[in-house]
Order: structure tokens, then sequence, then C-alpha cells
């Protein structure tokens, strides 16, 4: 006995769907801000970018991946500069060492960030920051580093007014 075909269209089911009907929704104040699809290493989504399907066309088209598929949810009482820190010391932490892009850039992008959210950052860190990931990518051994660079790029480029609010100048 075989099992019936079963097209990727009849499977797919939305970001939206997940969150708000079989997870209940969103807890807290209620209010959507941001949604991270597949684990750490995937790019953040903005609270109107979930009517996309789970799947990997649905998620690569809209700039993110499904990676470990662990769906993180934040309300809007969610700081994405502490999000993006509590992200950037993981990546700074777990390097091997052994690419230079990677053991400097994961720790020197965590020390920026951390500089920001405790209110000594610059708006020019920003631009270091996009800058600084988006060189290293592709140029490791692993792809750990690649991994990282998701979150480095997403978290800053959807949420900026957030870091910029932070930001002495």
């Amino acid at each position: 006995m075989g099992f019936p075909a079963i097209s990727n269209a009849s499977v797919a089911i939305t970001l939206r769907r997940i969150i708000e009907d079989l997870g209940g929704g969103v807890t807290g104040n209620g209010r959507l801000k941001a949604v991270v699809p597949g684990g750490s290493s995937a790019a953040i989504l903005r609270g109107d970018e979930i009517d996309v399907t789970m799947d990997v066309d649905g998620l690569r088209n809209a700039g993110t991946m499904a990676g470990s598929a662990g769906v993180i949810v934040m309300d809007e009482t969610v700081s994405i500069p502490e999000a993006l820190m509590v992200v950037a010391r993981f990546y700074a932490h777990e390097s091997c060492g052994q690419c230079t892009p990677c053991r400097e850039s994961t720790g020197w992008i965590e020390k920026m960030v951390h500089r920001i959210v405790e209110g000594h950052g610059r708006k020019d860190d920003l631009d270091t920051i996009l800058d600084v990931a988006k060189r290293g990518g592709g140029t490791t051994i692993c792809a750990f580093y690649d991994g990282a660079i998701g979150p480095y790029i997403s978290y800053v480029e959807k949420f900026r007014g957030e870091f910029e609010a932070l930001c002495r100048s």
C-alpha cells in the first residue's frame, strides 16, 4: 500500500496560522512585533511579514529560512537590540576561532551591540555592523559565520530606528 501523492501546496502552512491558530496567539500585550521563523540564525521578520508559508521557498522569498524551525515570537515589549545582544553573545562565544572573519567579527559585533544597548553606541556603529557582517559572508571554512550574519543584518535593517533611539550620536 502506497502513500497518496501530496503536493507542497497542500501541506504548506503560514507562519500566521502557526502563531495564531496552533500556538494560541501572542502573549503579553498581544501585539506581535517580530518573529524568527527558524532558530537564531534565521533572519527576523516584522509582525507584518508573517503571511508567509513555512516551507523552504516561502521563507526564502521572505528573506529568511527554516533553519532549525525553532519559531521565536516577540511581542511589543521585547527590545530588538537586547534580543540581538543575546544572539550576538552566543555567536561570539561559540565561534571556534579558526577563521579570522568569524573569530574577529562575532566578537566585535557583540561588543558594538552591547555598547548600543548600554546607551554608549553611535549611529554609525549600525553601518559598521552591517558592513562587517556582509563582508564576512561566504569567507569562512564552515557555515557558522554565515548563520550569524542573518540576525546581525536583519535585526539592524528591519528595526534600525529602535537601535538608533539608544545611540548617543
